[in-house]
């Protein structure tokens, strides 16, 4: 038997901060605003001008990181020794030592906290054997990322010909950190920490203070990277989540610290006036029945596997949504946690998501066994 029902619900927003907040006036070069969960940008400022990224490069670093983490190639607790290239580098640093050895996690910290270039380059190297296959590996993430005006030359940002990115590109890269990898914000977050230098002449502690300042100011923020030098004037990745929505907002080429943030700030303040999250907690808490064939049970309970959520922005908040029980009969056996079913939603026709029906309960098949018990029971005795 087909089980199918369409519903029609209006819109009823978690999130409002304000309405009608004024666009946004950034006084930088470029800029993007973009909506974590869907990609969708909701402003934009010369996206796609080629310029300096200076140290957000480090972004796509981070994701190399993390990902060669997943695969198992090491972890955050291997030790990582730094060559006399990666001590060598210029601008920013921890000052790490050729030969000095900190673990994983610390150079991340590094990384995430100080923009070390040094520590950007031992991890690169530890990755990848050299810096610059490391580099090649960047280069072919932001090409599956769809990083159309990207090209990486090193792993720190350094200003180097034929090193460049785009407001765009920035908040992409941006985006698959802090959504593949949410465990990130563990260390973009932190204001102030410690490192311990251990080297021939001993052990030294050294401070790490976050070059991000919207972390202390910012309701809500999360990271990501900032990044400056002669070239490519002051920049930041900034992101930030209220209430479930959560937002990326790149300036490029600022004159000043200042600006930056201030741009950063008014960027996210838009977003969060214009983004309305659509939620149905009814139906998170709906049982379902589906029909069982071949079962010693003829149905089985389900439950929504999560809840579903989705983001409107702007005057889209206005828009009907609608959704559809779709579960059709399961044959048995059914084991719990089992798909029996998913529930799809729609606005205005255009389908934008869908959550799977989950079975609570085990189902036993019918077996011929019980056939033959079943007619011995209510037939023959």
């Amino acid at each position: 038997m087909l089980f199918f029902m369409i519903i029609s619900i209006l819109i009823d927003p978690l999130v409002c901060l304000k309405t009608n907040a004024a666009e946004p006036a950034p006084d930088c070069e470029s800029a993007v605003l973009m909506e974590e969960a869907t990609g969708k940008v909701i402003y934009e400022r010369n996206a796609d001008e080629r310029l300096a990224p200076a140290s957000i490069t480090k972004v796509m670093t981070l994701i190399l990181i993390f990902e060669a983490m997943d695969k198992g190639q090491y972890g955050l607790k291997d030790e990582v020794s730094t060559s006399e290239r990666a001590a060598g580098m210029g601008g920013s640093n921890v000052y790490l030592e050729p030969g000095e050895t900190l673990s994983v996690e610390d150079m991340i910290k590094c990384i995430c906290i100080a923009s070390a270039n040094d520590a950007a380059v031992a991890m690169a190297e530890f990755t990848c054997g050299t810096q610059e296959q490391f580099v090649d590996k960047m280069n072919e993430k932001a090409a599956a990322l769809g990083m159309m005006n990207t090209h990486f030359v090193n792993s720190h940002g350094l200003d180097a010909k034929d090193h460049y990115s785009c407001a765009r590109d920035i908040a992409i890269m941006s985006r698959e950190l802090i959504t593949k990898h949410p465990e990130i914000t563990k260390y973009t977050t932190i204001w102030m920490d410690t490192i311990i230098h251990r080297t021939r002449r001993g052990e030294k502690e050294f401070g790490l203070n976050n070059t991000n300042k919207l972390i202390r100011t910012y309701k809500g923020i999360t990271g990501l990277k900032t990044g400056s030098t002669d070239t490519a004037g002051f920049c930041l990745s900034a992101t930030a989540k209220r209430n479930g929505v959560g937002l990326i907002a790149v300036v490029m080429k600022a004159k000043t610290p200042k600006i930056r943030f201030a741009d950063c700030a008014g960027l996210l303040d838009y977003g969060f006036a214009n983004c309305f999250v659509y939620q149905n907690s009814e139906l998170d808490k709906k049982e379902f029945t589906v029909d069982v064939t071949e079962g010693k049970n003829d149905d089985v309970k389900g439950k929504l596997k999560n809840g579903f959520q989705h983001v409107f922005i702007g005057e889209d908040k206005r828009k009907e949504v609608t959704y559809k029980i779709m579960a059709k009969e399961v044959k048995a056996p059914v084991n719990e946690g089992d798909v029996i079913g998913r529930v799809e939603f729609f606005c205005e026709n255009s389908k934008i998501g869908d959550v799977d029906i989950l079975a609570v309960s085990d189902v036993e098949r019918f077996t011929y066994k019980d056939c033959f018990r079943y007619v011995l029971e209510h037939f023959l005795i």
